[in-house]
């Protein structure tokens, strides 16, 4: 089976090219760009085939597929980050909604018959109500950041090709996800740092961070992967899932558990330049229609996830070390 990674070099790039090389009989290429950090798959590269190849070029894109011709095409290549699409929205949109028309159009004339996951996100549902948690496939869309309205775009794309032309293609809306090499702009992976470097002496005892009354829903990455793995052997093309741990702990609730493992004393203050515009209240998901077609279950406790996060940035921030992206 020939698989397709678009954006391995990134976070869940790269852990679901650790995940799908333990699958066997598979031959794993990964798509990066120039300016791409190796950073997350220097671990791989005897492994996996990279392929230089901007999506944001439509004739890039033909060319891989055609010499690609993949088997099973997972899309995780976007600018994945709420804040920036503030400050790029232009960026934001070509590179997430343009990137994946040229994907399904190459796929359309050369690898029809190609399996394809678009990892869609929770940021779609964007405003929603008290009486409207746990979300479900069913919840209407109302996107509050450019990064949002991406996705929705991204989702609605995926549809529209297997409805017009019968293309394979699952829709996952993956909630949060974090653990080992989350890059450092994101929340928990932002306290972890903050914590290996106060650890370290490389700052002074001051964690900085934005709002700490959002619920969000965390599931690790590894479980994320494998999930999306699974959306590809057994869901429903055309179908969306929602992926999630059906818990949404405060980001005050995730910082304190993070706190609880460091090894000196850390103060906390809100940086008023970690707040967004507009932030969604509260995400929690309902996993249950992807649990019943796939048997998926998380298997590795919040706790975990997060110390093995923060160990990561221990490794980085120890003298000599070097320092990584995340």
């Amino acid at each position: 089976m020939r698989v397709l990674i678009t954006g391995v070099t990134g976070f869940a790039g790269s852990h679901l090219a650790d995940f799908v090389l333990g699958q066997p009989g598979t031959t794993v290429f990964g798509t990066f760009r120039p300016r791409s950090r190796l950073d997350n798959v220097l671990h791989l590269m005897p492994f996996v085939r990279l392929v230089e190849c901007d999506l944001r070029d439509p004739f890039a894109v033909q060319t891989t597929v055609r010499e690609v011709s993949p088997d099973r095409v997972f899309h995780l290549a976007a600018q994945s980050f709420v804040p920036t699409s503030w400050t790029a929205p232009e960026e934001t949109l070509t590179t997430n909604v343009i990137g994946q028309l040229n994907l399904l159009e190459a796929l359309r004339r050369f690898r029809p018959d190609a399996r394809l996951q678009v990892a869609c996100s929770s940021e779609e549902y964007g405003l929603v109500r008290p009486d409207e948690v746990p979300i479900t496939e069913d919840n209407p869309l109302r996107p509050l950041s450019p990064y949002g309205v991406s996705k929705v775009a991204q989702d609605l794309l995926g549809y529209q090709y297997h409805a017009s032309y019968g293309l394979h293609v699952v829709r996952t809306r993956a909630f949060n996800h974090t653990g080992p090499r989350r890059g450092e702009v994101f929340a928990t992976s932002s306290f972890a740092k903050q914590i290996a470097e106060i650890e370290a002496g490389l700052k002074p005892p001051v964690l900085l961070c934005g709002n700490l009354d959002a619920r969000r829903d965390f599931t690790d990455v590894r479980d994320m992967v494998r999930a999306y793995w699974l959306a590809l052997d057994r869901c429903e093309p055309g179908e969306a899932y929602v992926i999630a741990s059906g818990t949404a702990p405060t980001m005050r609730e995730v910082l304190d558990l993070l706190l609880g493992l460091a090894r000196c004393p850390v103060e906390v203050r809100v940086d008023p330049e970690r707040l967004r515009p507009s932030d969604v209240p509260i995400l929690v998901g309902d996993a249950s229609k992807f649990r019943t077609r796939t048997g998926w279950e998380p298997e590795i406790p919040f706790t975990k996830t997060l110390a093995d996060l923060l160990d990561y940035w221990r490794n980085l921030s120890a003298p000599g070390a070097g320092g990584g992206d995340g």
